[in-house]
């Protein structure tokens, strides 16, 4: 680890192969005008890449924070899982953790400068808090959007939902498409009624990146991958599990959230040693892609709460 008075300046891209001999993307982007006072590891959520948080990488560095980010297998430029590569699939978590030790052991360990910040949104989020759990000292504080503690599962019930993803694996329809699923892209995506973000100039970052490239596109999730999620939620909510992650941690909550669950992050926080609670009422599920209304008030949360003293 780099000194207080060192900093990493050059910027660094490509990727790496893991155990499983999978290729993953990365990105690591420097700090502006060398103003270097620690390093964030941003981790995006389903179907998400490195280009979409472009925006968001640019306020870290401006505020002085070197950023590190991947884009998951399965998404973005990392190997697909599936022949049909827009299928949205995982078969465990476990291979996302495995993923986000490597990265963090190979690139950000060795580069990144103190004070470590996650800052992680939805899936990526539930990604942090099982790595959080196993590595409990290696960050200084974490930042979660729209933690994907649970999953609405609208327009069918929870339990069968689960029951579904189940009997689905069994029968051998892990690769299927979930009912009403499609590999669209988001270029055919609509903007009125999402459930995304209320700014429409947000909304077509995703879309603009797909046309000039794309492969970044994923569509739908699979059985398969609703199978992996509910097993790690399960995980997670097991008793003693949120309680041993001790680091300070910031979750911020979407009030207009139709993609995951307020009522259970809040409960997972009532949980977490040391958790604040933090509710955008206006916001959509993507904090970090919202209006600059809403996305001031988390850049000022986030100020906050990253440089305080305890």
């Amino acid at each position: 680890m780099p000194t207080q008075n060192q900093c990493v300046y050059s910027t660094a891209a490509g990727s790496f192969t893991t155990g499983d001999g999978l290729s993953i993307r990365y990105g690591i982007w420097p700090a502006a005008n060398g103003r270097c006072r620690g390093s964030v590891l941003l981790l995006n959520g389903r179907k998400e890449f490195l280009e979409k948080y472009t925006e968001n990488v640019v306020a870290l560095n401006n505020r002085g924070y070197d950023v590190f980010s991947i884009d998951w297998r399965g998404q973005g430029l990392s190997t697909r899982l599936l022949a049909d590569r827009l299928k949205g699939h995982v078969g465990s978590y476990t291979h996302y953790l495995r993923d986000l030790v490597q990265f963090v052991d190979q690139f950000v360990l060795p580069a990144a400068r103190r004070p470590l910040i996650v800052l992680a949104h939805s899936m990526g989020a539930h990604i942090a808090l099982r790595w959080l759990h196993a590595q409990p000292t290696l960050v200084d504080r974490a930042v979660l959007t729209s933690p994907m503690i649970d999953i609405r599962t609208a327009p069918y019930p929870r339990r069968l939902a689960g029951g579904l993803a189940r009997m689905a694996s069994i029968a051998g329809w892990s690769h299927a498409y979930l009912p009403g699923a499609t590999g669209r892209s988001a270029l055919k995506r609509s903007f009125a009624g999402n459930p995304l973000t209320s700014d429409p100039r947000r909304f077509s970052v995703e879309r603009e990146a797909i046309t000039h490239n794309p492969n970044l596109a994923v569509g739908g999730p699979t059985f398969g991958w609703l199978a992996a999620t509910l097993e790690s939620i399960a995980l997670i909510h097991r008793t003693g599990f949120l309680e041993t992650i001790t680091v300070p941690l910031l979750m911020v909550s979407a009030g207009r959230d139709a993609v995951v669950c307020e009522r259970a992050q809040r409960l997972a926080c009532s949980r977490l040693p040391r958790c604040r609670f933090y509710l955008l009422e206006d916001a959509l599920h993507e904090v970090l892609m919202e209006c600059d209304r809403i996305r001031a008030k988390f850049w000022n949360a986030f100020d906050r709460f990253v440089t305080e003293r305890e």
